[in-house]
């Protein structure tokens, strides 16, 4: 497969150009239960600048580590930035930065009491796994993964942000949109709400409903709150169709159904396409930013007419980073053009890294081979979202998972804790281990703090799943810190793993 590097040059730049623009559009009517009604910017004097969208900038800092340290991320790496980088303190953001600064690793960092894990916090960033990863959807949704772990952990706000980099990963190889929904909806489980919400729109738009049914059967079907559950946040018409309540934080179904609204409602017409999306109302700055950029990566920055560009330029306005070590003047793309530029050169290590899709300078676009089937997830995607339940850690040849159980990563005095480890082997040789707990002074480990000679088949081997429990007499601080070791005789490399739990007598 190949991709011509002008064409891909183009369609990233109609990515960000489409984002700035549907978040701009959108902005003024976030969070309100409403139909709107709008067919351009309402802003009178934008100052040739778009407005400052937290869609954009996390995606922005994501690029500047994959610079800094490498295309191999993991959620742990992007952890380490966002406790620097991150500011807000509301929502999924907000907890899962508590979270991470108590010690908790991805994806407890976004299950751990965070009422906002079904929030939209994370789909909005998807872009740049697409981005770097063109017409590799299973590769994008296996970065986004890393990334909504963060602060969705296992919620619908992770499946959310899996199912659209990879719908905008296989954008950039079919022009069918309904073929790219599908290639995303078979990253995602079917029994997910995300997945229903999507559903329910494929088939309005089969029976011909307008978009405003549409948008209704979304809200009947997959609504969530209200922004903080005031009625003034609702129009009269909606609170007489009965669309006053829902659950607080489970935005992200219903914020997917209406994005897509916008795309097949608006086909192949841009201002409809984001205009669209905008006026079903909700997290309008987020539907209509995500919905312009899907619409750029499918036709291309030349596509976008240029009355949606003149009013807010091509630079970039930032709100929720801490540019702090990030102002010097390279660190963060200033204009779109720029972060086109660098997002191409990311994407050309990618590409060379899986070996799928050829670069080309001289030699158009040539996507034949890519059938939508190939696009398509054989397991629903399971192999990239599978082990949601704790951190998982991974070494050279293996991998350890971490179950928490349901009580999450607390523990209590004078009360046996269980977290269960899951061992894998990824090489082809036989190995066996010797384990070790190190934990504070007065804990115990059963079956005990030493274990040796666990025996790992090789590759394709079923893993070995070990059942600890930890004893504490008393407690004292609110985290508790240990580790466990695994080793292997006769070879130099030390496998070691933070155990971090929260004392659970202080917990309400």
């Amino acid at each position: 497969m190949r991709l011509n590097v002008n064409d891909y040059r183009d369609r990233l730049l109609g990515c960000w150009l489409g984002k700035n623009i549907g978040g701009t559009l959108g902005a003024p009517f976030e969070w309100r239960r409403q139909i709107n009604d709008v067919s351009f910017y309402v802003q009178k004097d934008l100052r040739g600048r778009p407005v400052p969208n937290d869609d954009l900038d996390i995606q922005l800092l994501w690029l500047r580590v994959m610079e800094l340290s490498g295309i191999d991320i993991t959620a742990m790496k992007l952890a380490e930035y966002w406790v620097s980088y991150v500011t807000p303190h509301w929502c999924e953001y907000g907890t899962a930065k508590i979270n991470m600064r108590q010690g908790l690793l991805p994806p407890l960092s976004g299950t751990y009491k965070n009422a906002y894990k079904h929030s939209c916090g994370a789909y909005i960033r998807s872009e740049i796994w697409a981005c770097i990863a063109p017409a590799m959807p299973d590769i994008a949704a296996r970065y986004a993964y890393e990334d909504a772990i963060l602060d969705h952990g296992d919620g619908e706000g992770m499946y959310a942000e899996i199912f659209m980099a990879a719908l905008e990963s296989a954008a950039f190889a079919v022009q069918d949109l309904k073929a790219a929904v599908e290639a995303g909806l078979s990253y995602i489980p079917a029994t997910c709400e995300v997945s229903r919400a999507v559903r329910t729109v494929l088939r309005c738009h089969k029976e011909g409903l307008s978009w405003k049914e549409a948008r209704d059967e979304v809200l009947r079907l997959h609504r969530g709150g209200t922004f903080l559950g005031l009625p003034s946040h609702t129009s009269r018409e909606d609170q007489e169709k009965g669309f006053l309540d829902g659950v607080q934080g489970f935005d992200v179904p219903s914020n997917i159904g209406m994005t897509l609204i916008g795309l097949l409602w608006g086909g192949d017409d841009f201002g409809r396409t984001v205009c669209t999306a905008v006026n079903c109302g909700e997290d309008t700055d987020c539907t209509g930013a995500t919905a312009g950029s899907v619409w750029g990566i499918m036709h291309g920055a030349r596509a976008i007419p240029g009355k949606w560009i003149e009013p807010i330029g091509r630079g970039i306005a930032t709100i929720v980073l801490n540019l702090g070590d990030l102002s010097s003047g390279y660190e963060i793309p200033a204009t779109v053009d720029d972060l086109a530029e660098r997002t191409l050169r990311i994407g050309r290590q990618v590409c060379l890294r899986h070996g799928r899709i050829e670069i080309c300078e001289d030699r158009p676009t040539d996507m034949s081979d890519t059938s939508c089937e190939r696009l398509r997830a054989q397991d629903e995607g399971a192999s990239v979202w599978r082990w949601k339940k704790g951190p998982r850690f991974d070494f050279e040849g293996f991998s350890f998972l971490w179950d928490y159980g349901e009580a999450g990563p607390v523990i209590r005095p004078a009360e046996p804790k269980q977290i269960v480890i899951t061992c894998f082997n990824n090489s082809r040789l036989q190995a066996n281990l010797s384990l070790r707990w190190y934990l504070p002074d007065g804990w115990e480990a059963r079956p005990s703090r030493q274990c040796y000679a666990l025996s790992l088949p090789p590759l394709l081997g079923e893993p070995v799943q070990l059942k600890f429990e930890l004893f504490a007499p008393s407690l004292e601080g609110s985290t508790l810190r240990g580790a466990f070791e695994a080793t292997i005789q006769g070879r130099p490399t030390v496998m070691l793993m933070p155990l971090t739990l929260l004392n659970g007598s202080l917990q309400a």
